[in-house]
């Protein structure tokens, strides 16, 4: 049950309150001053503490400042019979949840007592949720282009900049996507995903900006667009290429304007949206080709982030096969396996046309079909001769791979070593070290 602790210095107050919620279950206690409640904090946990203003020594204000400093997560409802509303809003800004005035009404002190309570039940199932969600969309790997990635959202996410993702099928985009906006000030606003390819397109318009009843048939009710849907927070636009021309007209307007015209209303609704966009085709080629505009293009590709083929970063195969037993086993119930080397080698040699899109696949189904604790090699499903290795170690493969990448970034970045360092997320001594180590030379 919870704990509650009443501080008063009126001896009947104190026994009327303690009563009353003992009566109840609560676990109660009860003091008569601020000093004493905050000894009170420093040994024990409390969920809910009743703090009267006028006490001895130390008044109700300056004993809420110092309870929150100690245990932030703790409510506190304010009591006082000489209440003014600038001694209310004080209370409130220090971080109380409630005030009651005296005479006490014991009903509506334990009415007030138990939203506090559940109040606080709520956001700590929240706080849990959030954790459960963020550790599920967590980046995984140490390798350098995911470590650069990782620095790359970190500075992007508390901007409002539109973010255009680039990556082949699997590679991770709506990760991404859904990283920068955890990191963002919208984080406790929607984020909303659209597939772009997975919508017909006499249905993307009205799935986008919305309708209203009756405006084409089979309208029978209204109904809110993405756009609306994302209000104040993010739409993320998957596989944006396969939109339409027509379609793509419209989305350019919207994220121009930050207002759209549901199909059949009168007059424009406004949005604050960050649209983040992803594809897995080259939009240049598009654009040549007549089937992407330019405009939206540049008004849409403002950062452009490049999320790495898998088999660009197989050092950090067995991280992510590892991390995948972990979830999956716990989603299923089932205790986690380990994977012998030989399977681990498989793994890392496999060229994964599929990305981490098909490694999680591949791991959820060992969690559930592979009989023993220890994943052998012959317990793997990939196709033969699909291998991508050109290497005859892990370790090889890893130091291939990271020069190749670290070769690719030097060429972009026109042989800026600062920039390239800064980029990768490294110090600029350590890059010339690697440099060296792999022979790299301008």
């Amino acid at each position: 049950m919870p704990r509650i602790l009443i501080v008063d210095d009126e001896p009947g107050i104190r026994q009327s309150l303690k009563g009353v919620f003992e009566d109840e279950g609560f676990t109660t206690e009860a003091v008569a001053s601020g000093e004493e409640c905050l000894k009170k904090i420093e040994s024990n946990s409390y969920d809910l503490v009743l703090l009267d203003i006028w006490l001895p020594g130390a008044d109700g204000l300056e004993t809420l400042r110092r309870l929150r400093e100690k245990s932030p997560d703790t409510r506190v409802v304010m009591i006082s019979g000489h209440a003014t509303i600038a001694t209310a809003v004080s209370a409130t800004k220090l971080g109380a949840y409630d005030f009651i005035e005296k005479p006490l009404s014991l009903e509506h002190t334990l009415l007030i007592a138990r939203n506090a309570l559940s109040h606080r039940r709520l956001e700590k199932a929240n706080d849990l949720l959030r954790h459960q969600l963020e550790d599920r969309f967590n980046i995984v790997g140490e390798s350098i282009p995911v470590k650069a990635l990782r620095k790359q959202i970190a500075i992007v996410a508390p901007t409002n900049s539109r973010v255009l993702i680039y990556g082949e099928s699997g590679t991770g985009k709506e990760l991404v996507s859904r990283n920068i906006h955890f990191l963002s000030s919208r984080a406790n606003a929607p984020f909303v995903e659209v597939n772009c390819a997975a919508i017909p397109e006499e249905l993307i318009e009205s799935e986008l900006f919305g309708h209203t009843k009756g405006s084409f048939t089979g309208a029978s009710d209204a109904k809110k667009g993405k756009f609306e849907l994302a209000d104040g927070g993010t739409l993320f636009l998957d596989e944006v290429a396969d939109m339409s021309l027509k379609t793509q007209a419209k989305v350019l307007r919207a994220v121009e304007e930050q207002s759209f015209q549901p199909i059949g209303a009168p007059a424009a609704v406004r949005a604050d949206v960050r649209v983040i966009t992803a594809t897995n085709k080259n939009l240049q080629n598009e654009i040549a080709s007549g089937r992407f505009r330019e405009d939206l293009f540049y008004r849409l590709n403002v950062i452009p982030f490049l999320v790495p083929p898998l088999r660009e970063r197989r050092e950090d195969i067995p991280v992510l096969a590892r991390y995948f037993m972990r979830v999956f086993s716990a989603e299923h119930g089932r205790p986690a396996k380990d994977f012998s080397s030989e399977a681990l080698d498989m793994l890392v040699d496999y060229s994964w046309p599929g990305n981490v899109r098909e490694l999680r696949n591949e791991i959820e189904r060992l969690v559930i079909m592979a009989p023993d604790a220890v994943v052998q090699a012959e317990d793997l499903s990939l196709p033969n001769g699909n291998s991508g290795s050109r290497a005859s170690t892990l370790h090889e493969a890893r130091a291939q791979y990271e020069r190749e990448f670290i070769l690719s970034k030097l060429k972009e970045n026109n042989w800026n070593i600062s920039q390239t360092a800064r980029l990768l997320g490294l110090e600029r001594s350590y890059l010339y070290r690697k440099m060296k180590a792999y022979g790299i030379e301008k």
